[in-house]
């Protein structure tokens, strides 16, 4: 019985030639990461166990960007705890404003994570970095602190589940609406601690923003992690991003999987996710009413990159946003703002009466720039839509592509851009 990739990377960590389903092992990280929302709870948790320090102090990126700029004296005391334990263990990969950007998107681009690595982040968006190839999970803020100390955690291993993935994407349909689709069609459990494993002739017709997309909302559908097969595509982006070396890993041609999917990418169309959660989805042509709504978030860990900032640009260009619109769009890291700017998207992005934000992931979880009040309804490229997510209880949230999100600021209404 042969092995997953996952599998088969957990194995290397853990010093084993074979795992199983199930089985309980060690494994030595590669990286361990945090936030200013988690890791003052782990910097707490280390000081209680009196350890000498961190394991090791390039292996650790502590990114700062839930409430960054600081939007209160909470946030701006959260930051300090974070910023002095970076300075007193000699953080390399420590990320202050200025630096900073979204983690799950600097992190791949200042090139911390690569294939056959094991990653943890006490962020539940951790799973993103499977569109490299390696195995990265969130958990808990005490695990971090664990990992931070011995450069170590614990595992069951997952079981998985095979996504093949045939065709090309058609026009104005992207990796959002792949994850979405897929979430729709297992519901926010159908992967409940499962590797989802993506594979096929399809994924080579996936950007790699598209990717990091897919595998961002891995945990939407209750996986353990996402993870990609290592092709051209996602070496040539590790090459130029980063200097580590690297491990390819392969599943095994007899892997076994408790379930497979085949997903012809040609046939899906946009797609949106109704309130309150990531599985209630429906296709842009199964919308057969007025959806008005009062505001548009373009960005987050899941869309904040190139690829959707110039999707988004392409739908603004020469329109304008609904009157009473609030369109906020989010370069998700400094480069990625930098980029969108050299190449005239900013301009664009202004013109048509939106606002261009300092990388956050402020209004993703109802944090600051971005508040719902109560009746309110937004069209985000985030990842969650649970109740009061975004904001006041009584509001709502629509998950959708940034091309979704766009023609949507401009008409008004839920719209995609063959509509407009």
């Amino acid at each position: 019985m042969g092995m997953t990739m996952t599998q088969k990377i957990l194995a290397a960590h853990a010093g084993l030639d074979k795992v199983e389903a199930g089985q309980l092992i060690e494994a030595e990280l590669d990286l361990v990461l945090g936030n200013d929302i988690t890791s003052p709870v782990a910097i707490k948790e280390m000081e209680k166990m009196k350890v000498d320090g961190v394991f090791d102090k390039d292996k650790i990126a502590l990114v700062p960007d839930h409430f960054v700029p600081n939007k209160d004296i909470k946030s701006a005391q959260h930051c300090k705890c974070v910023r002095e334990f970076a300075y007193k263990n000699q953080i390399t990969n420590y990320f202050e404003v200025g630096e900073m950007g979204i983690e799950h998107a600097l992190l791949p681009e200042k090139g911390l994570t690569v294939a056959g690595d094991v990653i943890i982040g006490a962020d539940s968006h951790t799973c993103t970095y499977g569109a490299l190839g390696a195995f990265s999970t969130g958990v808990g803020s005490t695990d971090m602190a664990a990992g931070m100390a011995t450069g170590k955690a614990w595992f069951k291993v997952p079981g998985a589940i095979k996504f093949n993935l045939v065709g090309k994407l058609p026009e104005w349909v992207s990796g959002k609406d792949l994850i979405l689709h897929i979430i729709g069609m297992i519901g926010v459990d159908g992967a409940l601690y499962k590797s989802m494993e993506f594979v096929g002739e399809g994924v080579k017709s996936l950007s790699m923003d598209d990717r990091f997309t897919v595998a961002n909302m891995a945990i939407e559908a209750g996986g353990k992690n996402g993870i990609f097969p290592v092709d051209e595509l996602a070496v040539a982006y590790m090459k130029e991003h980063s200097k580590k070396n690297y491990t390819i890993y392969e599943a095994d041609e007899d892997a076994v999987y408790d379930e497979e999917y085949t997903i012809d990418l040609s046939q899906l169309r946009p797609t949106i996710a109704f309130p309150h959660l990531p599985e209630n989805t429906k296709t842009i042509d199964e919308i057969n009413e007025d959806i008005m709504i009062d505001q548009v978030v373009i960005g987050s860990c899941t869309n904040g990159r190139i690829d959707d900032l110039r999707c988004a640009a392409k739908v603004l260009k020469g329109k304008h946003v609904a009157k009473g619109m609030r369109c906020i769009i989010i370069p998700a890291t400094q480069a990625i703002y930098m980029q969108a700017m050299e190449e005239g998207l900013l301009k664009i992005f202004i013109e048509a009466g939106a606002v261009v934000s300092t990388p956050s992931c402020g209004p993703c979880l109802g944090g600051y720039m971005g508040i719902l009040a109560e009746g309110e309804r937004c069209v985000s490229t985030t990842n969650r839509n649970f109740v009061g997510r975004m904001g006041h209880v009584d509001s709502e949230i629509y998950l959708a592509s940034p091309a979704v999100a766009a023609a949507s600021a401009v008409a008004g209404k839920i719209s995609c851009p063959c509509r407009l």
